[in-house]
């Protein structure tokens, strides 16, 4: 998808000085997050996840949301993405773990060997880690 395009309302646009690098991140946030009470009341935690993030997000990182990742047990849930490396899931979030994943998202976009470096990591995203996924280019079968 071009840059330029338009993506769903739950997209910022990136605009920083890391644009290129930037521009190949992306956070997914599971809006159909319930809290830690699995109220059904709206506007559900993942939606205020999603709202804080985009906040934190300033228009640098691309920010998207979808009904579920299937990590209930782990409440909360998003992942950050970035083309040709490895994806990333975390759980056990808070409604305001958005500068978190904004941190782990410029971290991603600046890292050489396609990991979220384990240095300067949010701890939320250290203990919230829930998968590590390979692109498809490193698979060997």
């Amino acid at each position: 998808m071009d840059q330029n395009s338009s993506f769903s309302a739950g997209t910022a646009d990136i605009r920083s000085a890391n644009g290129d690098a930037l521009a190949e991140v992306t956070v997914i946030v599971c809006a159909s997050c319930r809290d830690e009470t699995g109220s059904d009341a709206h506007p559900r935690a993942g939606e205020l996840l999603a709202d804080d993030t985009r906040r934190a997000a300033s228009g640098e990182v691309r920010v998207r949301t979808v009904e579920c990742l299937g990590n209930c047990k782990r409440r909360l849930s998003a992942a950050i993405l970035r083309d040709g490396c490895w994806s990333y899931v975390f759980g056990d979030l808070t409604a305001a773990s958005g500068a978190d994943l904004v941190t782990g998202a410029k971290l991603f976009a600046t890292s050489t060997d396609g990991l979220i470096p384990w240095r300067g990591r949010p701890d939320s995203l250290k203990r919230g880690l829930v998968a590590r996924i390979p692109p498809l280019d490193l698979l060997k079968d």
